[in-house]
């Protein structure tokens, strides 16, 4: 069980914080798999006080989307002390903050993964939050700027000092952004060197790269961030595959297509006809991976404008045939 602050999560598997992507109806779908804790999308404080529609979206909720947390961006103390009080009108159970994001609009706002060449900063940052939340602080690193500067275990024991009850590290440096290995050794040094427990993050793909976080570092809980893409089903299969040693089935199209609807519909709801058409898109991409022949609708679902006209090639994708990660051809 990974203890944070209050918080018990037993599958210790975290459902990461993705601009764009981690939205409310995204959230649910990956809850009805196995996902049992989930942020919503990075919120940058700026943005807070204009209390725009966007906003309000990226922190919106329901009761089945707990336990949540809240991901903050921030670079200033002016900003970041205005936006906790508004914050504080909202319901949540964790409250991140993000000194991760390799981002070039986020890097240049002196933001993000900025302040790991900044640890001074993003000690007096981290101190304002813990100080004004309501709930546990949490903090997001990276190992380092780049390789030359791999300064995670300094950056975390700073983080720790300054109150944050848990570390998310992903295992890369910025400028290593989202390619190359994680590195495994610098985040078992880390989690040698942590008092709080330690989330890892980069790479968590498949059930096999999962345990080989868990084994290789030590961590004591995994954030599961682009392996949940069109995969809802990643959670029940590194939980099975952990327990039992046994890879999960890949789902048949049937049940895709099944999942693909219900997720489309709550983006209907969430979102309305026209915002959700769009929307869309890269989630029908990343769900039809794998399926045979499916160029044609993935160029059609990019020029489609009606809900009617999505459900309807969503539904065609049950004539397609799908291949499994082992080869075999599922059935229809």
């Amino acid at each position: 069980m990974l203890e944070i602050g209050r918080l018990k999560i037993k599958n210790r598997l975290i459902l990461a914080p993705m601009s764009g992507v981690s939205d409310l109806p995204f959230r649910l779908v990956n809850r009805r798999f196995g996902c049992e804790f989930a942020f919503t999308e990075m919120v940058n404080v700026r943005s807070l006080g204009f209390k725009s529609m966007k906003t309000k979206r990226l922190l919106s909720s329901l009761p089945g989307d707990r336990p949540l947390g809240v991901q903050v961006l921030a670079g200033e103390e002016d900003f970041l002390k205005r936006g906790i009080d508004i914050l504080k009108n909202y319901s949540f159970d964790l409250l991140d903050f993000n000194a991760a994001c390799p981002a070039r609009k986020v890097i240049r706002r002196g933001e993000g993964a900025a302040l790991l060449r900044e640890p001074k900063r993003l000690f007096s940052l981290i101190k304002i939050l813990v100080n004004e939340s309501n709930c546990p602080v949490t903090v997001k690193i990276r190992i380092g700027w780049d390789k030359q500067s791999i300064n995670a275990r300094d950056v975390a024991l700073l983080c720790q000092d300054a109150g944050a009850s848990a570390i998310f590290i992903h295992g890369r440096t910025r400028w290593q952004e989202y390619t190359g290995e994680p590195d495994y050794k610098t985040l078992e040094d880390v989690k040698r060197s942590l008092d709080v427990p330690m989330i890892a993050s980069g790479n968590i793909f498949t059930p096999q790269l999962a345990k080989k976080m868990f084994s290789e570092t030590g961590c004591d809980g995994l954030l599961v961030a682009r392996g949940a893409f069109g995969n809802p089903w990643i959670f029940e299969q590194i939980t099975c595959f952990l327990k039992k040693r046994e890879i999960k089935a890949v789902p048949e199209p049937k049940e895709v297509v099944n999942t693909m609807l219900d997720h489309y519909r709550l983006c209907l709801d969430f979102y309305g006809p026209r915002l959700s058409v769009i929307i869309f898109r890269k989630f029908f991409s990343w769900y039809t991976r794998g399926f045979r022949d499916v160029r044609g609708l993935r160029q059609q679902v990019n020029a489609i404008k009606t809900p009617e006209g999505l459900i309807q090639i969503i539904e065609s994708c049950l004539g397609l045939e799908r291949i499994s990660k082992q080869g075999l051809l599922l059935k229809k």
